[in-house]
């Protein structure tokens, strides 16, 4: 009897370890599932941010550089009246230059209106690369000043 009664408590003690571990695997498993579930949506609230952060980006350059081309437009309007009025040999010239300038602001602008988000990298780039181009314009616009308004 006292042999069953041991062969039982062993047993007893036995499945009460079992069922404890078990419990706590399952316990275990389902703060890991919390936890990663924690950080999908951490990593989802991230995406987001950096996405309206990009946007923000994006219409502020856009507003920012359709205001530069916005006054070389006007520049090359105010060059035009003056060449208008300019009876010297030069103004084929300056007529020539003014429409190049003018067409260089329009691809500026085009290239500008048709950009699409394509990502952080090419985001870079393009910003680069219009700014390199309205600047471009701005120059050669001022040097133009210079000769016309001498």
């Amino acid at each position: 009897m006292k042999k069953t009664i041991y062969k039982l408590a062993v047993s007893m003690l036995i499945a009460c370890t079992i069922f404890t571990a078990c419990n706590s695997s399952n316990k275990k498993a389902e703060e890991a599932k919390d936890k990663i579930q924690a950080a999908k949506d951490s990593v989802a609230a991230a995406a987001k941010e950096f996405e309206k952060n990009m946007k923000d980006s994006i219409e502020q350059f856009k507003k920012e550089s359709l205001e530069k081309i916005s006054q070389d437009e006007k520049s090359i309007a105010e060059f035009k009246t003056k060449i208008a009025k300019d009876k010297s040999q030069a103004k084929a010239q300056y007529d020539k230059m003014v429409a190049d300038l003018e067409q260089e602001n329009i691809q500026v602008k085009k290239k500008l209106d048709e950009y699409k988000t394509m990502g952080k990298e090419d985001w870079e780039k393009f910003k680069i690369e219009l700014k390199k181009d309205v600047d471009k314009v701005n120059a050669d616009l001022k040097e133009l000043k210079d000769k016309i308004f001498k």
